[in-house]
């Protein structure tokens, strides 16, 4: 199949296009705007492949998606580009309801011209897959898990900008017919992680001796899923997928915030100890918590399960000691992101 992927340079979205080229026949179009998230080098893996190709351009430029849906004439598109991190929604919400909300719109508005142009064949064959985020449910208690019916409950910018994506996709699909599929996914980690999402943030901040900041009590809990079964799931979804059809994708991997900081730690004592024998584990620092932090994520991923076969296959300790390794052992990559656009310091911490 030949399938466009929005915001494939991304963390996400090229875990994917790395899948697909390495693993499948497919051809891929990513088509991304290189905002400062991302990262070409992240595609280097497979960049130099026939079966893959590359356009720089915005979700939000309608003409621009209009000529690489004509162009490419994908089978699916799977969309995937967004703001994302949660710190940036607090202190900028407007970019992320211009790209998660317009930006989608034009997804859809765009390609269901360009599927109403298709023959009958391809038009029933044809999958528009919306990749979104556990964070449009809310929090949940001590117990309980999020499934595919349960009630939106977003608390921050960037969650309600994904809710609002979630129901224009699913509009979409009920008004005009549109092949739709949504899946609603946990917390990802694994390599090419960008430097500001909490996981890469504290190897790096370990690695060069700063604090590693935990918000409150470091109580918080999300269900981790290692990026790379995630980018299997998703194939999975538009390729064996009913459209119409939600699904949600967890790792079954709950920790709290201060039990990941602390396997890092420990995997970095392990694996790069400190010269004066130290551990890691006393770089931690709490800071003000996030405002509006929810308290716990947890997926029921029973259905994508079922019906289609798909079980998370990496345990979060080996991911998390397969995550520190590629960290340690890829510094160029991020060192270079670092050194040209941003700092380890997340919004939010910024005096924690």
């Amino acid at each position: 199949m030949r399938i466009l992927v929005t915001g494939g340079a991304g963390f996400i979205g090229s875990a994917l296009v790395r899948r697909l080229i390495e693993h499948t026949d497919h051809e891929v179009l990513v088509f991304d705007k290189l905002t400062y998230a991302g990262v070409l080098s992240s595609l280097e893996p497979v960049a130099q492949d026939r079966r893959y190709s590359f356009v720089q351009a915005d979700i939000c430029d309608a003409d621009a998606v209009s000529r690489a849906l004509h162009e490419f004439k994908p089978e699916v598109v799977a969309h995937l580009a967004a703001e994302s991190h949660v710190d940036r929604s607090i202190d900028g919400p407007g970019a992320f309801i211009q790209t998660n909300m317009v930006g989608t719109f034009v997804m859809l508005n765009q390609t269901l011209g360009y599927w109403q142009s298709l023959p009958e064949a391809q038009k029933a064959a044809f999958r528009f897959h919306h990749i979104s985020t556990d964070e449009v449910f809310g929090s949940l208690g001590e117990d309980g898990f999020f499934t595919e019916t349960t009630a939106y409950d977003p608390r921050s910018p960037y969650s309600a900008s994904k809710a609002g994506s979630d129901h224009l996709v699913r509009a979409w699909g009920h008004t005009y017919g549109l092949p739709v599929l949504v899946t609603n996914c946990s917390n990802n980690y694994g390599p090419y992680h960008f430097p500001e999402k909490l996981i890469p943030l504290i190897i790096i901040r370990a690695l060069n001796g700063e604090p590693l900041p935990v918000y409150g009590d470091g109580s918080n809990v999300r269900d981790w899923l290692f990026v790379d079964d995630h980018a299997r799931a998703l194939q999975a979804v538009f390729e064996t997928g009913t459209p119409g059809e939600t699904y949600n994708v967890g790792g079954n991997a709950e920790r709290k915030n201060i039990e990941v900081v602390t396997a890092i730690c420990a995997i970095l004592d392990r694996l790069r100890p400190k010269a004066d024998g130290k551990a890691y584990a006393d770089q931690i620092t709490y800071v003000t918590d996030r405002p509006g932090h929810d308290q716990r994520y947890a997926i029921d991923a029973s259905k994508i399960s079922t019906h289609l076969d798909w079980t998370p296959s990496v345990t979060f300790e080996e991911g998390i000691a397969q995550t520190v390794a590629w960290y340690l052992d890829n510094q160029d990559w991020w060192q270079d992101i670092l050194d040209a656009r941003y700092s380890t310091q997340r919004l939010g911490v910024a005096h924690g």
